[in-house]
């Protein structure tokens, strides 16, 4: 069995989310496209690391397919609001960078359609229950043409040189001398002389 094919399903995927979206299914092909590249299988632990740079849909995929989490310290969140994503391969010594070139829409008329109809039904609330099944079934169909389409096609890619964030470490904890609630050393404040959590730094009452 190939790395490619051991992967997770899409629909693993869309089990995990709650639903299925344009998003995840953008996260999909993002994680898989990474995860050929770089020639490696989905990791038991540590061994990548993906950094993203938007709180989306798609990395609710990205999560599935590559086993990068907040918990394990080996998904790493920039608040770029950006769709970039890159993954380190600490066995391989190599990491790229994927983001979407643009969101990819449905080809000519139909794309058109599907914006007008996106504007109404999440923006405006103006949309019939008509518009609503239509858009519905153009969304159906965008997802399809994301999952099944060429990845150079909305996709690009480049080799990055920097290192990888560091392994994540276990880290004492100290008590908040405010709110009296366990906080890890590294994120603790000092005001006043006292030991403070972040939030009782910034407003201890």
């Amino acid at each position: 069995m190939t790395a490619q094919n051991s992967l997770p399903s899409f629909e693993e995927a869309a089990r995990f989310h709650g639903h299925i979206c344009p998003g995840l299914a953008i996260g999909y092909r993002v994680a898989t496209t990474a995860m050929h590249l770089l020639g490696v299988a989905r990791p038991h632990d540590e061994e990548l690391v993906a950094v993203v740079e938007n709180d989306t849909c798609a990395v609710d995929a990205i999560q599935v397919v590559t086993g990068c989490t907040f918990g394990k310290g080996n998904l790493v969140f920039k608040d770029y609001g950006k769709g970039g994503f890159s993954f380190f391969s600490r066995d391989r010594g190599k990491a790229i960078r994927v983001r979407y070139r643009e969101f990819p829409f449905l080809p000519d008329a139909e794309g058109e359609r599907m914006e007008q109809l996106k504007r109404k039904v999440h923006f405006e609330n103006s949309a019939t229950e008509a518009e609503r099944q239509e858009y519905g079934k153009l969304r159906e169909k965008l997802i399809q043409h994301i999952l099944s389409g060429s990845a150079e096609d909305f996709l690009a890619w480049r080799p990055v040189s920097e290192e990888p964030p560091s392994p994540a470490r276990i880290r004492p904890s100290i008590t908040c001398e405010n709110c009296g609630e366990q906080v890890m050393q590294t994120r603790i404040r000092k005001v006043g002389g006292q030991n403070l959590c972040i939030p009782c730094s910034e407003s201890p009452s």
